[in-house]
């Protein structure tokens, strides 16, 4: 199993097109309530990256850079440029259009795709938030990310059939190669099960865990499963995922359980089997305790969102 596949699908990680930016001479504009997570990947020329107490970062063109949900970030032709507010009735007019955004004077020097992602608000195991801080790919470093931007562009610059099929696909390409990113930073850089993955035991009881949440798992026979001692288990798992493998795997069950309730006409019995449980009592019994309301008054509240 691709665990980080399976992680990205069951959880909705999904992207979406935001605002192209062409600006030049001074410019610059802060966001202070972006949605979801940000991606902007520079097209062409030089932006400015500032965030709160750091120092300004340089994008080139071919770089790209993640900022988790709620990161306030400006962006700027110079650094220490003043930024204002972005003007969010014509930005959303931009995307609504098909535009673009303009900001400073012409000629453009500097040109850019904002991207958004969220996860599905169902699903608690935090998938984006475990990359932590600010990811930035540089294209010197990995030329290979540039290749995704020049292609996104070209679709932008050139629509035909099949442009939105394909400006999905790149837009979690780029996702992909974030994580990528992150899973190549410094151990300290990375959160949760993103961490897991490189620990060759935890990533091992996460996959089994991910193949067979139905299962009984235990400590004991996820360790005998993957040929590594209890103790071994019991001291890497929590190190790297802030959990035990028990509150990984309830955590798991209940975001599929939670899945099924809204999205399916499945009987709570079934669902109760299907991720783990031998009684329909002791499902609804787990999953009040970690959602707050009994499986069927979610179903409920879930569809009328």
């Amino acid at each position: 199993m691709d665990i980080l596949a399976n992680a990205l699908i069951a959880a909705g990680a999904r992207g979406s097109l935001g605002t192209r930016i062409e600006a030049g001479g001074t410019w610059g504009l802060w966001l202070d309530t972006y949605p979801g997570a940000a991606l902007h990947a520079i097209t062409a020329g030089t932006v400015w990256l500032g965030l709160p107490d750091r120092r300004p970062r340089q994008l080139r063109a071919g770089d790209v850079v993640f900022l988790p949900a709620g990161t306030e970030h400006g962006l700027s032709g110079e650094p220490g440029v003043r930024t204002g507010a972005c003007d969010r009735v014509e930005a959303a007019r931009a995307r609504a259009m098909g535009d673009v955004l303009r900001l400073g004077s012409r000629p453009a020097s500097a040109k850019l795709v904002t991207l958004h992602y969220e996860q599905d608000p169902e699903v608690r195991t935090p998938i984006l938030g475990a990359l932590g801080d600010v990811v930035h790919i540089e294209t010197l470093a990995h030329p290979h990310v540039d290749d995704f931007v020049r292609l996104l562009v070209r679709e932008l610059s050139h629509p035909q059939f099949g442009t939105t099929a394909v400006l999905n696909s790149l837009i979690d390409l780029l996702l992909i190669q974030v994580i990528r990113a992150r899973l190549d930073a410094r151990a300290e850089e990375r959160a949760g099960w993103l961490r897991g993955l490189l620990d060759p035991p935890v990533r091992d009881a996460l996959t089994k865990i991910h193949q067979e949440p139905s299962r009984p798992w235990t400590t004991a026979t996820l360790a005998a499963a993957i040929s590594v001692s209890r103790a071994t288990l019991s001291r890497r798992f929590p190190a790297a995922t802030g959990q035990t493998p028990g509150e990984y795997l309830t955590r798991w069950r209940m975001d599929l359980a939670a899945l099924r309730l809204r999205d399916t006409d499945q009987t709570v019995e079934s669902i109760a089997a299907a991720v783990g449980y031998t009684s329909a009592h002791a499902f609804s019994r787990a999953f009040r305790r970690h959602r707050g309301l009994a499986p069927g008054a979610y179903r409920s509240r879930s569809r009328r969102a």
